[in-house]
């Protein structure tokens, strides 16, 4: 076996494999595996191996619906509770220096997802920009997300914000050992999309984060994905309530419910909540007061998120992928009016106003998936960019295909661009009625911005950055170009909207 595939790291000797010009170690353990005694407890470390660990498949999957686990014609990615591994991937070329190094961190609403899927590889921006990428998996649903030490007595403890913190461990190992694989340990970007971008807009947020990373990337961030103490304490009830179990047997029955047992509860849960409070998702950071202990959008606001430069950014029409296939956010009338009446009556009318048609189901969409992606994330731009370079953007592109099925510029159509997807078998589906060369051209641009990001710490000069004078927004389309607050109409109807931020819970009925 060929020595460039073998590299060694405190916890013991990595043997990956060679894939034409590129070296994969795949599967690698930051974290001890989170059964038996360590299911809800904080990532422990990984108990160091003898000999050659294989590190040519990727790990399983984190336990979800199967669903989340497809990764090809008939082909699902195994899951499992020992989830708690990374990729890396780099050029197998030598380099005169360290290599920039970009951590990916998939999304899926904090309850599906793999690193397996192919989609996320990253060949082409290692192949492109010489850098090494390293992708995460992290705990999922109610054994990531779910905050049960309500319950906690002192022989059998639960953590709060268990997936948070296992991307914290990841980023930790990447810090503590990417130099043994060519990568600059000074020089780390974190980026992610939907709940990953999520993950990253509040990764800036975590003090434990501090230090692991230089830069950062959100796409399409659900920046308000994150969950109030009080909301979270209510959620860890009902779910154990829908486990069958009363307070004096929530450790027995979190200690023995299967994973399957446990995900039918987070699916009724969620049910209840989207029924209950549309706009509201239980899972999510928990502002828990210690590990996370502010809302984001408050550490943005006061200066005290990590000062590290961000590019963040959304699709030009996030929300018409939902009802179609992720129904979880509040994109119709009846949903709608029901979340203004909950959180900010007077708001209503002058949002509703900023979105021509309404109720119309266009515009409708258009305003849960502002809701939900833009409007936060144009918060986070304006006060992250009075304390360090921030670059906002609008992904526009969307081939014939997806602009007659009434898709557009979708949630997660832009990760074919940054993934350089354009001649993969992806996309050529979504370019079968054209628009491939306009995909290839929009895809070039958008990982030149990318890479240049994260080798030098700022966009190409053509990226001016974000202010609350100019708002200067870069719109990647065919062609691309830089625009000046747009959408401002929509920008200040949302101003001041904190949707469900404080407020109590409305009285839940009956748990079924």
């Amino acid at each position: 076996m060929a020595a460039e595939t073998l590299v060694t790291v405190p916890d013991g000797a990595l043997r990956g494999t060679r894939i034409g010009d590129l070296l994969a170690w795949r599967g690698v353990p930051y974290a001890a595996p989170p059964v038996g005694p360590l299911r809800l407890r904080a990532p422990q470390p990984v108990q160091p191996w003898t000999g050659e660990r294989d590190a040519t498949r990727f790990g399983a999957a984190a336990s979800q619906h199967p669903r989340g686990l497809t990764i090809g014609f008939r082909k699902q990615q195994p899951a499992s509770e020992d989830c708690l591994t990374l990729n890396v991937l780099a050029p197998a070329a030598p380099a005169a220096t360290p290599r920039a190094v970009l951590v990916f961190i998939h999304g899926g609403a904090y309850t599906l997802g793999t690193t397996a899927m192919p989609l996320y590889g990253g060949e082409s921006l290692v192949r492109r920009g010489d850098v090494i990428y390293v992708s995460i998996n992290y705990r999922l649903g109610s054994l990531g997300y779910l905050d049960f030490t309500q319950f906690s007595t002192a022989e059998r403890p639960f953590d709060s914000n268990l997936g948070l913190r296992d991307q914290v461990a990841a980023l930790a190992w990447v810090r503590r050992n990417i130099a043994a694989f060519g990568g600059d340990p000074d020089n780390i970007t974190i980026f992610g999309e939907s709940a990953g971008g999520n993950a990253v807009t509040t990764l800036l947020a975590t003090p434990a984060a501090a230090g692991l990373f230089a830069r950062a990337i959100a796409q399409s961030s659900a920046p308000n994905l994150v969950v109030d103490a009080d909301h979270a304490t209510e959620w860890a009830r009902r779910f154990v309530e829908l486990l069958g179990a009363e307070r004096d047997s929530a450790v027995a029955a979190l200690e023995s419910a299967t994973p399957a047992e446990l995900g039918r509860a987070a699916q009724r849960l969620s049910g209840r909540i989207l029924h209950q409070t549309p706009g509201l998702h239980a899972f999510g950071p928990v502002i828990d007061g210690d590990y996370l202990p502010t809302a984001p959008i408050e550490a943005y606001e006061t200066g005290a998120a990590h000062r590290v430069p961000l590019i963040i950014g959304t699709n030009a029409r996030e929300g018409t992928l939902f009802p179609r296939v992720l129904d979880a956010l509040p994109t119709n009338q009846l949903r709608i009016e029901q979340m203004f009446g909950l959180t900010d009556p007077t708001a209503q009318e002058r949002v509703v106003a900023a979105y021509p048609g309404y109720p119309e189901a266009r515009a409708a969409v258009d305003l849960g998936g502002d809701l939900t992606f833009w409007h936060p994330s144009i918060e986070i731009a304006q006060a992250h960019a009075r304390h360090a370079p921030t670059y906002s953007y609008r992904f526009d592109y969307a081939p014939p295909l997806l602009r007659w099925t009434g898709f557009h510029a979708t949630h997660a159509f832009e990760l074919l661009a940054v993934f350089g997807q354009a001649d993969t078998a992806l996309g050529r589906v979504v370019t079968v009625a054209g628009g491939r060369r306009a995909l290839r051209t929009v895809s070039d641009t958008v990982q030149r911005q990318w890479l240049h990001f994260a080798q030098e710490g700022e966009p190409l000069p053509s990226w001016p950055r974000y202010d609350e004078r100019d708002r200067a927004t870069v719109i990647f389309d065919d062609p691309t170009r830089v625009e000046y607050d747009p959408w401002r109409e929509r920008r200040l109807a949302w101003a001041g909207y904190r949707g469900y931020r404080g407020l109590a819970l409305p009285q839940a009925g009956a748990v079924t």
